[in-house]
């Protein structure tokens, strides 16, 4: 993948277009190609054009991969050129799978994710395990909303802990200087216990 991963960020499967998806370039290719040799002249030519777009196809598909981290849905293709989708875990609204007949006989399908985001929707067709690639995707989500929940509740018992300790702190300043008044003369000992026993109710 050469998606640079964030910080904490792990992948938890990877994924691309199903072999299957060779099978009509390579049935192309070869035709041309016994054609190729049976005949000769031009077509050994347009047999090389199949042959190369039959490599291209090869690595098409090996560079066409779709991988569900911890925190997003990347989706990474092209041959000349690089390029990259993604869809973060929180904004993904659904996630479906569908196989045809063939689909379930080889073990491939189309996942659509439908995402909140500008993108709207995408789908992944010809997907290895289709159904593996959605119950992560699902799982990762859960996952996630799960571990938000957790930091929220962590952040808001630290802000609690940490207005207990300065209210500690504020009532442990005020006895002090009430101490100091009352050493001075200022505080009678009964001004000074009424002020105190007001001091430590707060």
């Amino acid at each position: 993948m050469k998606t640079k991963l964030k910080k904490d960020e792990k992948v938890i499967i990877e994924t691309k277009p199903h072999w299957f998806t060779l099978v009509g370039p390579f049935i192309t290719t070869l035709i041309a190609l016994i054609i190729g040799i049976a005949i000769g002249g031009y077509w050994i030519l347009i047999t090389v054009v199949f042959i190369g777009y039959f490599i291209y196809k090869v690595i098409a598909r090996n560079n066409n991969l779709w991988a569900v981290t911890n925190l997003r849905v990347i989706d990474e293709f092209g041959v000349l050129s690089n390029n990259s989708k993604e869809s973060q875990l929180e904004k993904i609204n659904n996630v479906s799978y569908s196989q045809s007949f063939f689909g379930k006989m080889f073990g491939y399908g189309d996942v659509q994710i439908q995402t909140a985001a500008e993108i709207g929707s995408m789908t992944y067709l010809s997907v290895e395990n289709p159904k593996e690639l959605k119950d992560t995707i699902t799982h990762m989500q859960e996952e996630y909303k799960s571990h938000q929940m957790k930091r929220q509740a962590n952040e808001l018992a630290s802000a609690i802990a940490a207005e207990q300790q300065n209210n500690k702190t504020d009532v442990a300043s005020e006895l002090e200087k009430l101490h100091e008044l009352k050493q001075k003369g200022i505080l009678s000992e009964e001004e000074y216990l009424s002020l105190k026993t007001k001091t430590l109710n707060k």
